[in-house]
């Protein structure tokens, strides 16, 4: 089976959230078992600075945009067994950040637009299309409208993931003349609550919609979690499922990953507890043995539960323990960490930035992990902890629901500890109660952290549930 992901970026090139783990993992994972995989992503400033040289430019076309023609060229370059094709258009890819930008309604519309008519000259012409969140959502509405009536596209299927309700691409009606040239007649399948909506579309339109796990799907249904859309994807429920991502197990392991201070194993442990000693000292807190160290790495967002922890922070700081935050996000909560880390120190590191080694170097030296998300669609870093011997701490909500089991202390059954209410105390009895078994319940603990670290969190059960699916198709 061939099968094209159209994304908005994608490992090892761009990552700036977990749609690129995915967007690398999963193709990563089917070609694995044998099918022919690309990726298309767009030839972004800081891809183009480091790779280009290394690829190969193949040709290059006009994209059809509404009035106008405009310039595409592709390059290539393969990636183990996964080809990747860079859409090139430096008006609207080379810039130095890539979201956030005035016009990337038509940045994505153009995209979406470059990657089918960029199946007519290449050598490639996919089973499916697999796109994914709202700046690959035109992709059906364009395959409807202005390519399926050659031949070629008369049989390609099309999937839309959603990776976040909470952004769906938004524009004014105008937009439709202006960028994408559909007509009135045609504006049903993208208009929605009063402005045209590319999620809506792509829901409406594709042949299938996933979500990133089954809790997460069935949330979406809801107005609480799905809004304005849930009613949306209530109605389709025929073609919306959820499969609940995995991690990639080579990358994320405590016996490979070159940033720890000391690898280790389940047999033997004894690398974490350096792991520990050594965090202390890089982050400059107090050589307390005994105490746990208690990890969040994350956007420092508000869905992220931030303001549960903002309202109990002092309260969980009177506990034996010590708190060790990685991320950037809104000032308040940057404010709020740094704060805490002024107040307390020696017992909180506040690390506002984004780095890939040091989080691997808290995964490996904490002992608890604390994601009280609003929402959360799945989640990587709860896997990735459970990966590395750190116990979750989390509310049962999207992904979340779906890793982390809670935990019986007398038995020492489940992954980790869990709330449910968006209660900033529920979060902290959940820390109070992991903190007991920390100190209290030695035996049960490693047991936990051992069946943790022994669960297979891979991409090869959610892949097998998404090629099912696509040849269902």
């Amino acid at each position: 089976m061939k099968i094209l992901f159209a994304a908005a970026e994608a490992a090892p090139y761009i990552k700036i959230g977990g749609l690129g783990d995915v967007a690398y993992a999963l193709p990563k994972e089917l070609a694995a078992k044998g099918e022919e995989v690309a990726v298309v992503l767009p030839l972004y400033k800081s891809i183009k600075e480091k790779y280009v040289t290394e690829m190969e430019f193949l040709f290059d076309f006009s994209v059809p945009l509404a009035w106008r023609q405009v310039y595409a060229g592709v390059f290539r370059q393969k990636c183990g067994e996964v080809t990747y094709y860079f859409i090139d258009n430096e008006y609207y890819f080379f810039r130095d950040s890539v979201y956030g930008h005035y016009d990337d309604g038509e940045r994505y519309a153009y995209f979406s637009k470059a990657v089918l008519e960029m199946l007519q000259h290449i050598d490639f012409m996919p089973d499916v299309i697999h796109a994914n969140d709202w700046q690959c959502a035109l992709i059906p509405l364009f395959l409807k409208h202005f390519y399926r009536q050659i031949p070629a596209y008369g049989s390609l299927k099309t999937m839309f993931t959603i990776h976040n309700i909470e952004y769906q691409g938004q524009a004014p009606f105008s937009f439709a003349g202006e960028v994408l040239g559909i007509s009135e007649s045609q504006l049903a399948d993208v208009a929605y609550d009063g402005c045209l909506n590319f999620m809506f579309s792509a829901i409406c339109l594709a042949d299938k919609v996933t979500t990133v796990s089954q809790s997460y799907a069935e949330e979406l249904k809801t107005p609480y979690y799905g809004k304005e859309m849930s009613s949306v994807l209530s109605g389709v429920s025929y073609k919306f499922c959820g499969i609940t991502n995995g991690i990639d197990a080579d990358l994320f392991n405590p016996q490979k990953d070159v940033h720890l201070f000391h690898k280790y194993s389940i047999k033997a442990m004894g690398g974490k507890k350096i792991s520990k000693r050594k965090l202390r000292e890089q982050l400059g807190l107090e050589q307390d043995e005994e105490a746990p160290i208690v990890a969040m790495i994350s956007r420092l967002v508000g869905h992220k539960g931030l303001d549960l922890v903002q309202y109990v922070c002092h309260e969980m700081m009177e506990r034996r323990m010590q708190l060790v935050v990685l991320g950037t996000g809104d000032a308040e909560y940057e404010n709020l960490f740094r704060g805490l880390a002024a107040q307390y120190p020696g017992r909180v590191s506040a690390n506002i930035c984004f780095n890939s080694e040091l989080a691997s170097k808290i995964y490996a030296g904490a002992d608890l992990f604390l994601m009280p998300s609003k929402s959360e669609p799945c989640g990587l870093s709860q896997m990735i902890a459970m990966r590395y011997g750190t116990i979750p701490i989390v509310r049962e909500t999207g992904g979340l629901k779906d890793t982390v089991w809670p935990i019986n202390p007398e038995t020492g059954e489940g992954r980790g500890f869990t709330f449910k209410s968006y209660n900033a105390h529920d979060m902290l009895d959940a820390v109070d109660r992991a903190l007991y078994f920390y100190y209290e319940k030695k035996p049960e603990l490693k047991k936990v952290i051992r069946n943790n670290m022994e669960t297979d969190f891979s991409w090869q059960n959610a892949a097998m549930q998404y090629l099912a699916i696509y040849q269902s198709m």
